[in-house]
């Protein structure tokens, strides 16, 4: 019986542990959610199987929008958060107090001259759950959280052939593990 209820607590605290980053992030939007000087985008799961489903209905011979389709399917949701009237490395600072270290893996960081920029993944079972981009300088903000279950050659291939914002930054980086470019 106490082994029972000791793997049981073990088990709920895993539980606990993942839902609390997920729980991080969210508070954080939800925090700047209301001030009017922060932009506020959500595409939710449903729209992004719209639009797969859309692109890859009507692709035809287009292998490119067949492939984006695809790519689209996976990705199960998008928030955005910028502004360009607050202090951004304080917010940056803020924003990455906020993650889980342990649980998002660095994919690139550049520090230049009074700005800041991080890309970073998180990854279960050799997915990619979550790109997340953060940035911070002077007065502009930007925090993107790609939500879904993709790989690094999804990735790679949405970097190349999308303007979703930060990826033009993503593009210019690593492209996959270890340093691939």
């Amino acid at each position: 019986m106490k082994k029972t209820l000791v793997l049981l607590i073990f088990f709920l605290g895993i539980l606990s542990q993942s839902f609390a980053q997920d729980d991080a992030i969210q508070r954080f939007f939800s925090k700047y959610m209301e001030d009017d000087r922060f932009s506020r985008v959500y595409i939710s799961p449903k729209m992004m199987q719209m639009a797969g489903g859309f692109l890859k209905n009507n692709a035809g011979e287009d292998e490119d929008a067949e492939e984006m389709g695809s790519l689209i399917s996976k990705i199960k949701g998008i928030r955005i958060l910028s502004s360009e009237e607050v202090d951004g490395m304080t917010l940056y600072k803020e924003a990455m107090g906020t993650l889980t270290k342990n649980q998002y893996e660095e994919l690139m960081d550049v520090q230049d001259k009074g700005s800041s920029l991080k890309f970073m993944i998180r990854e279960k079972n050799g997915l990619i759950q979550e790109l997340m981009m953060v940035s911070g300088s002077g007065k502009e903000f930007s925090l993107i959280s790609l939500i879904g279950s993709f790989t690094y050659e999804d990735l790679n291939l949405l970097a190349e052939k999308t303007s979703l914002p930060g990826m033009d930054q993503y593009g210019k980086g690593s492209k996959g593990p270890k340093g691939i470019k």
